[in-house]
């Protein structure tokens, strides 16, 4: 039998922060930093859950864009020194060296194993009315001895990300027929190579690749890796477009020079033959030939069969937890309303981001803030440090000091973020280089009050 329990509290309630990955712990550093209380509740057992099951994926972003300013503050009396500044952090080390040192500074602050079934006003579901601005947020939890809580909060910061639903294979957002029957021969991770028994199930066998993001570009590179290894490895690569100038990302033109040269190997993984790309293939359905898999399209296609299939199509959030809330969502993206037009795939296929804080992040429910990845919904264009100035603004606002919230200042490579969703669809534009193509020369996107400066982009 479970414990149930309330807590109660008088009017320091604090700010409940959900997730305690990047941008929930440094939404939590900028509240201590304005006075205010946080409480940071993980699902997990540790800080950086989400992150430590990608550990082995070295980041894109160089150190000095994946550590927040409040966090850097906060940490600096324990003697804790950023590492260097130009170099790329894996997820592990992203953990081990700066979340959970950050974590451990918050103290209890920090609760584990705390995971978050519902959020909602006091006393009011998302149809009543009255009283409802008045009401302080509810947010019922489970912990991990199967005991049941629920924590009073003057606002909510939600920055559970969206780690935790995968996009499936199916070209639709449905899971293609077939394929959750298969399980056991498909993954929606980036696999570890460094793993024995992980390598032992990719080596020496035929594995398509769905998708045709940084996360596939990764995947293609180390199966190249293990090609020139291990004898009969090959993989078969996924794409529900064309190729074109695009499909690579930026290369050698992206600011961030790591992102570029994961596409760059996903190319010579392609163009020394560890990997051959299938285009215009949308999966419908995903059917056994033995022990092997048969991947059958839309249109009828059917490809050679398979031992094994990566996933990767991206993420979406999990908002069945703040369906008592009254959230004002992009009905395609799944972001805030305001926020959704400026990250749009359809439009940005550069990744182009333009000044957002709280008041793109603002609900009709005020109090409450969907951050991070989350926040994003199902655009695929995040990066770490957007979110860290996301929580800098909405904090300011939680604080009162709305000339801070309102002064959104962040400089953001422009370049190499490519490919949106939108477009995968227009093999005929990816082709031909129009619609989906990225920025032709380096640009750098000045984020602050205002338009964005003119620059040599999309």
């Amino acid at each position: 039998m479970s414990n149930t329990s309330v807590s109660t509290t008088d009017h320091q309630q604090p700010v409940v922060v959900i997730g305690a990955g990047p941008v929930g712990l440094a939404a939590a550093a900028h509240l201590v930093e304005r006075g205010i209380e946080p409480l940071v509740l993980e699902a997990g057992h540790s800080a950086a859950t989400a992150v430590r099951e990608w550990a082995h994926v070295r980041l894109f972003s160089t150190w000095a864009e994946v550590t927040d300013p409040a966090a850097e503050k906060l940490l600096a009396p324990t003697g804790w020194v950023r590492p260097e500044g130009a170099t790329y952090p894996t997820g592990g080390d992203w953990a081990e060296r700066y979340l959970q040192p950050l974590a451990d500074v918050l103290g209890d602050k920090v609760r584990y194993g705390a995971t978050v079934t519902g959020v909602a006003r006091a006393g009011r579901d998302r149809i009543v009315d009255s009283g409802r601005e008045e009401q302080p947020f509810t947010v019922h939890i489970e912990t991990a001895d199967g005991g049941e809580e629920r924590i009073t909060a003057r606002a909510v910061i939600d920055a559970s990300g969206t780690w935790s639903v995968p996009s499936p294979m199916g070209a639709n957002g449905i899971p293609a027929l077939g394929e959750k029957k298969t399980a056991e021969h498909i993954t929606y991770r980036v696999p570890d190579l460094t793993d024995p028994a992980v390598r032992g199930r990719y080596a020496g066998k035929r594995t398509a690749v769905v998708g045709s993001g940084a996360s596939a570009f990764t995947a293609l590179a180390l199966l190249a890796d293990l090609a020139g290894e291990e004898a009969d490895t090959h993989a078969v690569w996924i794409l529900r477009r064309g190729i074109g100038e695009a499909t690579y990302g930026g290369g050698e033109a992206d600011q961030l020079p790591a992102r570029g040269a994961l596409g760059l190997r996903a190319k010579a993984a392609v163009e020394k033959g560890h990997a051959s790309a299938v285009t215009g293939f949308r999966t419908e359905a995903v059917e056994r030939d033995g022990d092997r898999l048969v991947l059958v399209a839309e249109d009828g296609r059917r490809l050679d069969p398979v031992d094994e299939v990566i996933v990767l199509t991206g993420f979406r959030p999990d908002l069945s937890f703040v369906s008592e809330l009254r959230l004002g969502l992009d009905e395609r993206l799944q972001a805030p309303t305001a926020l959704a037009p400026l990250i749009d795939p359809n439009v940005h296929s550069c990744g182009t981001v333009y000044p957002h804080g709280v008041k793109e992040l603002s609900h009709p429910e005020q109090g409450v803030y969907l951050v991070g990845m989350k926040s994003y919904g199902r655009a695929p264009t995040f990066l770490a440090m957007t979110g860290y100035e996301q929580v800098r603004s909405i904090t300011a606002a939680l604080a009162g000091d709305h000339e801070a919230a309102e002064r959104v200042e962040l400089t953001l490579p422009e370049t190499g973020v490519c490919g949106g969703a939108g477009l995968f669809d227009e093999r005929e534009a990816e082709q031909s280089g129009e619609g989906g193509g990225c920025c032709a020369a380096p640009a750098t996107l000045q984020i602050g009050v205002g338009a964005p400066a003119a620059s040599g982009g999309c």
